[in-house]
């Protein structure tokens, strides 16, 4: 990420490079939340790979943004007369992380961020501040923020923080209210008449980005007021948002507004970020396993999807079958979305995923380790990571993560503490068995299995206790399993991993699309060659149907080997999400069906299962690859029994 935009924003892209948060003219929104997206993003990802020259970039923009804070308190440029709090709010979750990572930078931000939040709460006890919804249904966000001030740096705040807290919530949208039987909306929202808009009450709810964003809510609020009524109002939110709206690869439909489970709709790349912070902060805060299997199921398939392999272009939305990533000429099926919005572009469509887009893997990379009790440790997202820390006990540990996962379903700890603590490792729902092996420095080799060794069957943890130095091996178990769609289709699954139908890839690179929204690039900027639009078409026919019975599971790697010896995790090949990259492959039969054109650009709804019938060249082997190598794709899949 930080060779590709994300890394590169500050030097080229206007909404952060001339913003009006820095004296420049450039923003999309009267909302202004365009620079603090990308520090929101900025700040976990260069210090998640301690990148010297990203860690000047947030330097140079705080160092401005602080210095400019106006009398009052206000931080941005907006005049009294103009204010809404909330491109405040991933300001100020930037400014947090900023702290954590390195506190030095502590008594430069915190009076002003008390500054502000004085302010913050004056205007909230004259009923000011939120001039339109965004930030009524986003205001958790900067209780985030107020919470962590309150546990880490009060001061002699304590009084103002929990009652800007209390405003918060008062002055915002219900969540809870939503997440019950008779208000949260089922169906498919294309089908509901009148149709839920703008200002429809309901509107807010059904944003997807907003529906992202609110699935934390609950669990914020109950660290807050404590009332228990919050964490299964909270699970009842997440699983019917991801039951009834949620795409295969673990984000929500919404192309803006939420529509139903159709494979031909889009989901936007803001949601996914979104979701996956959502589900990270819901595990950590009330740890169930299921939030944690959908974050991993999010960051794995949901967001590289949209990138191509050098992460300097993406999408605004992405469509699970999508055999073409090309503008769309005429009608398209979207509800609020342009002809650019399946491109792969800098700033197709819009450019808030542009901004915003940063902060989906550094958070998860910030959100995978965490402290367990007194003396614990935790791997909570399982991915190659390093992690030295203080547990709460005093006991200081490093350890190492050495993986291929998710390509993979081995991973290799080493570790040295200065006494004994308890690692605990995640044990995800798909997986059907494991095995971990353990050496010490002073000890007998130990191997436990799920015969010896019980997960916590609220977190799905397992506790490995009394380790201070030495390895530890811990391999997964899983086989192929799907998901039905709805109309006789499926999705296909190992591991974490969603499998799509290879449909072949064809790219043609052209220059960057005429701008929109002040975002035009000064003629003077320096464009790095890598940087253009990808129209991106299938070369092998798409229309498939698949029978579920013949689905095989394929690896190149050899680290499937269940011999503790020889887990020394193998190279990947970088860039990892590129056509036909990743070790693993799934074949089946398939065939071509009749009567399944495309229509507005994607493909129409397959035709039922009793009107299926091969055509084409008949029965064949179809190959299915992860779904986040695969930049056109077909991840819902029509099914037949096609013998042999």
């Amino acid at each position: 990420m930080s060779n590709g935009l994300a890394g590169h924003e500050h030097d080229l892209y206007p909404i952060v490079s001339d913003s009006v948060w820095l004296g420049g003219d450039s923003e999309y929104s009267v909302l202004n939340e365009g620079l603090p997206y990308w520090l929101n993003g900025l700040v976990p990802l260069a210090y998640g790979l301690d990148d010297d020259r990203l860690k000047n970039q947030t330097d140079q923009v705080v160092d401005y943004v602080l210095s400019h804070q106006q009398s009052d308190g206000w931080l941005g440029p907006e005049p009294p007369q103009n204010r809404d709090i909330w491109g405040r709010f991933p300001l100020c979750l930037g400014l947090k992380q900023l702290i954590e990572a390195d506190p030095d930078q502590s008594p430069r931000i915190l009076p002003a961020l008390y500054k502000f939040i004085d302010l913050m709460h004056q205007m909230l006890t004259q009923n000011i501040g939120f001039e339109q919804f965004w930030g009524k249904v986003r205001y958790p966000d900067m209780i985030i923020v107020l919470q962590w001030l309150y546990e880490h740096h009060p001061g002699n705040h304590t009084i103002t923080l929990c009652d800007t807290m209390s405003l918060l919530n008062q002055q915002g949208l219900s969540w809870a209210e939503f997440y019950t039987k008779g208000n949260y909306l089922f169906g498919d929202l294309d089908m509901i008449q009148p149709p839920i808009i703008n200002p429809s009450p309901l509107f807010p709810y059904v944003h997807a980005v907003n529906a992202a964003q609110g699935m934390k809510s609950g669990a914020v609020l109950y660290r807050f007021n404590n009332d228990t009524f919050l964490r299964e109002n909270t699970r009842n939110g997440v699983n019917w948002t991801l039951s009834y709206h949620g795409d295969p690869a673990g984000s929500i439909v919404g192309d803006e507004r939420e529509s139903g489970l159709g494979p031909n709709r889009g989901s936007e790349l803001c949601t996914a970020v979104e979701t996956m912070y959502s589900l990270s902060y819901l595990y950590h805060a009330m740890g169930d396993a299921d939030f944690a299997d959908r974050c991993e199921r999010a960051a794995f398939n949901a967001l590289p999807v949209m990138f191509t392999d050098d992460l300097w272009a993406h999408q605004y939305l992405v469509v699970p079958n999508q055999p073409f990533s090309s503008s769309i000429d005429g009608p398209n099926p979207f509800w609020n979305t342009g002809d650019q919005s399946i491109l792969y572009g800098m700033a197709p469509n819009y450019p808030c995923c542009t901004v915003n887009m940063p902060q989906g893997l550094p958070k998860f990379l910030s959100a995978s380790f965490a402290v367990a009790d007194n003396n614990g440790l935790a791997h909570t997202l399982l991915s190659p990571a390093h992690v030295t820390t203080t547990l709460p006990s005093g006991t200081h540990v490093d350890l190492s993560c050495d993986t291929t996962y998710p390509f993979s379903h081995t991973l290799k700890y080493t570790f040295t503490a200065s006494a004994p603590f308890t690692l605990h490792l995640r044990l995800p729902s798909w997986a059907t068995s494991y095995q971990i092996h353990i050496r010490t420095n002073s000890g007998v080799p130990t191997t436990y299995t799920a015969d010896s060794l019980k997960s916590d069957p609220h977190t799905g943890m397992l506790p490995l206790e009394r380790l201070k130095s030495g390895t530890v091996t811990y391999t997964l178990g899983t086989g192929i399993r799907t998901e039905d769609r709805g109309n006789d289709t499926l999705s296909v699954y190992h591991g974490a991993l969603l499998y799509a139908l290879d449909v072949g890839f064809a790219d043609t690179v052209s220059a960057l699309a005429p701008t929109t929204n002040q975002q035009t690039i000064d003629a003077n900027t320096t464009i790095p060659t890598a940087a253009h639009d990808h129209n991106i078409t299938a070369t092998k026919p798409w229309n498939i149907a698949i029978d579920p019975a013949s689905l095989v599971f394929h690896t190149s790697s050899s680290s499937s080997s269940t011999s503790p010896s020889s887990h020394d995790a193998e190279k990947l090949p970088n860039p990892i999400w590129a056509y036909e990259a990743p070790p693993t492959w799934i074949t089946a039969r398939g065939c071509e069906i009749a009567d399944w054109g495309m229509e507005k650009g994607v493909p129409k709804i397959p035709p039922g299962k009793r009107r299926r019938r091969c055509v084409g060249g008949g029965v064949r082997e179809v190959v299915l690859r992860p779904y986040g190598s695969l930049k056109v794709h077909m991840a819902v899949l029509p099914v037949m029994d096609l013998g042999g």
